[in-house]
This record gives C-alpha cells, structure tokens and sequence, in this order.
C-alpha cells in the first residue's frame, strides 16, 4: 500500500487517538505515537497489538499482517521525535489553551510542509490556529468513537485553512477506509449540530408532562424508524458527554433556541445518574440491561361508541379506511352526534385548539397522529386534551389496537411527539445547509454514519413532505409562541415551491 501520508503523528493516546493510529497504521503509514503521560504511548501501541491478535484469533486477520500493522507503531518520547512526520493529528483534552499551546510548539519541530490536524469536537478551529505562523495547514479532523467502527469524518476548514490541505485530508481519511465530509467551522461542525433537535426536542416533551422517557422512546423507535429512543441514547452516551455539548452549541451560539438545552439533563448530570456507565440515567440498569416497565394493555370496551372525523384531518381518506378495516361505526355528517368518538388528526396544533377552533366537544375529542403513513409505522400515536373523558380516551385506545399494533397515549401536545422531533431536525439541518456549512449531500452522510438515524434529515423532510414540515413549524410556534419552532428559509423557500429539501441553487 502507497498511503498518503508516509509518517503520521498521533499526539494522545486515549480511545480516539489509539482509534486513529489504528486506521493510519491499517492504511500503511508509520505512526509515531506520543502523549505527556509515561508509559501511555508503549501501553497504547500494546493495547492496539492486542485488539489485532483477537482478530487473528478469530481468523479475521492475517498474523502476518497483524504484524506487519504493529511494527507501524513506534512510541514517541517527545515532541522532537514527530520532526520527520508528514502528518499529525491530535487527540488530548478538549481545551483550547492545551491545544493552542501544543501546535504552536509543534510549528517548531515539523517542517512547514506537514499538514496539522486538530480532532477537536466542539472547539473552534480558527481559534486554535490564532497565533500559529502557517494556518493554512492547519484544521479539523474530526473522528467518532469508536474509531474504527464509525466510518465518517468530518474535514474542517478553519478561516486560513487552505482548501488544499482539507482536500487531502479528505482523501487519506477514504484511504483509512472512512468517509470524509466537508465542514465550515461552525459550532458542533455537522454531525453534533445536527444531532441537536432529537434530544433537545424530546426533553420539552418531558418537561411539559406529555409523556415519560420510555413512552417517548418507543414512539420514536416504533413511529418514525430510530434505532434508539433519544433517552436510550442519552443514557448510552453518558450525561457527562452528551449535556456539555448541548451546552457548549447553545452558548456558542449566542443562545440560540434552538439549541436550548434541559435542567432535565443538567439536574441529573448534577445528582451522577449518567446513564449506563453509572447504572442509573433516564433508566435503572441491572447487569447492563435497563429495567423498563411493560406497557399497559389496551383497556376493555364493552361498547364501540360511532366514530366521527374531523374534515380538517391530516391524511383524512386514509384514517377513513384505518377505521373501516377497524369495524367501527363511521358517522358521516357535518357535525358529530352527541354519542359520537371525535377524531381530529392536526399537523403543529395542540388537541385543544383544533377543539376550539372547530368546534367541537373536548370531552369527546381524541387526536391521532397521521404525518406518518399508517402502513410504514409500527405504533399508533393518539393524544387527549384536558378536557377528554376517560370513556372516550379508552374506547380511541381499544378501537386503534384492535388489530394488534401497539398504541401509545399521551397528554395534550402540538406536535405529538413524532411531528415535533421531526420536524425540528429537519429545521436544523434545513439551516445548516442555509448557513454553508456543509452541502446538503455531506449533511446527508455525515449524519445517516455518525448518528445512524433512519433517514438523513433532509430526505426524512422530503419523505413526510416539507410542505407538512412547514405546517407542523408554524402551528407549533402559534401554540407555543417559541422562537426555537421557526421554520428556516432554506426549509420556507423550498417547502413553499414544491422543492426537494436537497435541492441548491444554481
């Protein structure tokens, strides 16, 4: 293998630097491994001789290129031994005085030919070059834990970065076998900013009662195709990680609403309740697994009351046909009967204004959560409002699972819960893409690799329609009268002319 970069400096040996000497040894560059700590450097090039024998053992190495991958790694005893590489990246602490300081020494021991890479995650890149006497060299390379599982990258030009530099950083990032996205430097870069919405959003859930965690994990999880519910995540990552970030967007940000981040998280983060690691987060663990309650059963109705629906209806024919394939009793007046089930299903607006507005009973109205396709989810989703009467909240909920699927029923929301996380990360990545950041198909792939999500968010936006996005953005901000809810230009301007949110201007 001829690689890009025939010797490569990893400064900091932790997880993410060993991550990156793997790849770059794995690509066929020499690595020279140095961190401040003794003995860090030799432990790290064991502990990567000894991941590759595991795959020898399991016979998916060859030893001899297991060995050939250790001879690689060469610990560095200081800084001066790093002189003849082509390339260095660093991996030490998140604080920008640390890494100010530790390339401005740099700049004296490499040649001005060498490429200098930061893999910081939420510092800016620009400030870390000030004071360095060749920026342009200089930028972000931004990898994921763990390293060589997750395949993208993330390239970030700083303000003096030169676009030579960024383009081959790029290609040695698909010679280790990952995927480089380009990025401005720009808070949280693409992934971590983008990442904003599904937490954040799921948060003001809580917080305003509609639903507990495992409720809201499993409408996200079984509704809309996420791998992991926001709180399961949450817990995973850690609130040590995952809260600081949050924090760290928002306030760089000038304090964006739409980045806000929770006391929710900031209050658990206080008491110690991590997640995972600490066996208590959003959920209690017991040897690893969390401890969720079951869901309760679809109550028992003795008798079906008629069902009426809304003219107003999101998906009105659809949720007609639900309902007949259903059994139930279909009113088809203008107005409903006094017995009548009242079915509304609203895009943005709360259960009780679409009452109010229309004109109907709340004690007899249910709402249904019809963005998504009934056939393509695997969960029903109704909402009450405070006024709704227990009989008809249990006959909504009996008549919905008659065929098995899981339904879930939640307080009064604009929103729901799906529509609202939805359409708030479709909104940041639609402005993501308004600020230049990245371009819509990097924003893409940054995010399907680094958050695994079923859809990127701008074909998840053009899958449920922008035109509904839209909808759901204005509703919600008239129920909330929060900033945070406004749609992006990018997402107005193409939802408004029948445009595909990927779709840039000539």
């Amino acid at each position: 293998m001829n690689p890009l970069y025939k010797t490569v400096g990893i400064v900091g040996t932790g997880a993410m630097g060993r991550g990156i000497a793997q790849l770059a040894a794995q690509a066929g560059s020499q690595v020279r491994l140095f961190d401040t700590h003794t003995e860090a450097a030799g432990t790290a090039r064991e502990a990567l001789r000894g991941q590759w024998d595991k795959l020898v053992g399991k016979g998916r190495l060859d030893s001899a290129l297991a060995e050939e991958y250790t001879a690689r790694l060469l610990p560095a005893s200081s800084l001066n031994d790093l002189a003849d590489c082509d390339l260095i990246i660093e991996a030490v602490v998140e604080r920008l005085d640390v890494k100010k300081s530790l390339f401005l020494s740099l700049e004296t021991v490499v040649s001005t030919q060498a490429i200098l890479a930061t893999n910081t995650s939420s510092l800016s890149v620009t400030a870390i070059a000030s004071g360095m006497q060749h920026p342009g060299r200089f930028a972000g390379y931004h990898f994921f834990n763990p390293v060589p599982l997750m395949k993208v990258v993330e390239v970030i030009a700083g303000l003096k970065t030169d676009a030579a530099a960024c383009e081959a950083l790029a290609a040695y990032a698909r010679q280790m076998g990952h995927t480089p996205v380009m990025a401005q430097d720009t808070p949280g870069f693409i992934v971590n900013h983008a990442g904003r919405g599904y937490g954040t959003e799921a948060l003001r859930i809580v917080s305003e009662g509609i639903a507990d965690f495992a409720t809201i994990d499993r409408i996200l999880k079984d509704q809309a195709g996420f791998k992991l519910g926001p709180f399961e995540l949450m817990d995973l990552t850690a609130l040590d990680v995952s809260h600081p970030v949050m924090e760290s967007v928002y306030q760089q940000y000038y304090d964006e609403p739409r980045y806000r981040p929770s006391v929710i998280t900031a209050q658990r983060l206080a008491g110690g309740m991590l997640g995972r690691k600490t066996g208590e987060g959003f959920y209690r663990y017991q040897d690893g697994v969390a401890q969720v309650a079951p869901e309760r059963p679809a109550p028992a109705v003795a008798e079906m009351p008629p069902v009426w629906v809304s003219p107003r209806a999101a998906r009105r024919s659809e949720l007609l046909q639900l309902l007949k394939g259903l059994g139930a009793s279909i009113e088809t007046g203008a107005s409903p009967s006094m017995n009548a089930l009242v079915l509304v299903a609203p895009l943005g607006f709360d259960i009780t204004t679409v009452a109010v507005v229309e004109r109907l009973d709340p004690a007899r109205t249910v709402g249904i959560d019809m963005l998504i396709d009934d056939a393509a989810s695997r969960r029903r989703v109704l909402a009450t409002n405070p006024a709704t009467r227990s009989d008809m909240r249990d006959a909504a909920h009996a008549l919905f699972a008659r065929d098995g699927k899981a339904v879930s029923v939640i307080r009064d929301s604009g929103g729901f819960v799906t529509q609202r996380v939805v359409a708030t990360i479709v909104n940041i990545a639609s402005d993501i893409c308004q600020q230049g950041i990245c371009t819509p198909k990097d924003l893409e792939t940054a995010v399907t690799l680094g958050l695994g999500y079923p859809l990127g968010p701008l074909a998840m936006g053009d899958r449920y329609g922008p035109t509904n996005i839209l909808e759901v953005l204005f509703n919600m901000q008239t129920v909330y009268g929060d900033p945070r809810y406004r749609p992006s230009p990018w997402l107005r301007r193409r939802g408004a002319i029948g445009l595909s949110l990927m779709h840039e201007e000539e």
